[in-house]
């Protein structure tokens, strides 16, 4: 199986509110129908649930929140993930909505409910679910990062390769020079010195990534502008940085 992490960045116009990169999200498609295994997709929030969870200071930590930002940050998320859905439909691939809320419980993973995202992989529907503002109990609600999924279905699922798809080569030891980080192992790059943003931007896709690889799990990153390194990664001809599996 894989999975595969289609990054906010990618699939949207960070910089433009409500924006998504509709040519790109049809190339990423057009490759993804190429993939003759088992596969589930995730993706980010990028200009439409990012641009709302910053607006309403909203965090991966549970809390009280604004009811009104968790409906909007939700709601903006379906509007992103249906623009996706078309277009992998378009694509004559058969994708199957999964709402994070179809297998987390408050913010922990309900075993048996990912284990059926398995079978529905199998079955030759692409599973497709995406970070959201879920409820936590208590009145509190809390920002799931797509990242974060990543590492939860990872664990349980076990899949063959894990793709992060970004829309930069990968990771960088040196912003300045766009040096690349082939193969991350720990210590070309401190977390630390990675920017951050409010659901962890390229940091928390190192610490998932990171936590998927001491799994014992490969992870790729890859650039989603050309798309066809995703299905190049899949055969094993791979351009951009690996998290080899520990």
């Amino acid at each position: 199986m894989i999975l595969i992490k289609l990054g906010g960045s990618i699939i949207t116009n960070k910089e433009k509110p409500l924006s998504p990169r509709i040519s790109t999200i049809d190339k990423i498609s057009k490759q993804l129908k190429k993939i003759h295994e088992p596969m589930i997709l995730v993706h980010g929030g990028g200009s439409f649930g990012h641009y709302w969870s910053v607006k309403y200071d909203m965090h991966t930590k549970p809390d009280r929140y604004s009811l009104h930002g968790v409906s909007i940050v939700k709601n903006s998320m379906i509007q992103l993930d249906k623009i996706i859905l078309d277009l992998l439909i378009k694509n004559k691939l058969n994708p199957y909505c999964l709402p994070p809320t179809d297998f987390m419980d408050g913010n922990r993973p309900i075993t048996k409910k990912i284990k059926e995202i398995s079978k529905i992989a199998q079955s030759g529907l692409v599973p497709v679910s995406y970070g959201d503002a879920l409820w936590y109990g208590a009145k509190k609600s809390y920002i799931l990062s797509g990242d974060k999924i990543m590492s939860i279905l990872a664990k349980i699922l076990r899949p063959r390769l894990s793709i992060f798809v970004l829309n930069v080569d990968g990771l960088y030891s040196d912003f300045k020079t766009k040096r690349l980080v082939h193969e991350m192992d720990g210590d070309q790059v401190s977390i630390e010195d990675i920017p951050m943003d409010v659901t962890g931007g390229m940091k928390r896709k190192v610490e998932e990534a990171t936590r998927i690889s001491k799994m014992g799990l490969d992870v790729f990153f890859v650039n989603g502008n050309k798309p066809e390194r995703i299905t190049n990664a899949i055969k094993g001809k791979f351009e951009g940085t690996m998290f080899r599996g520990a």
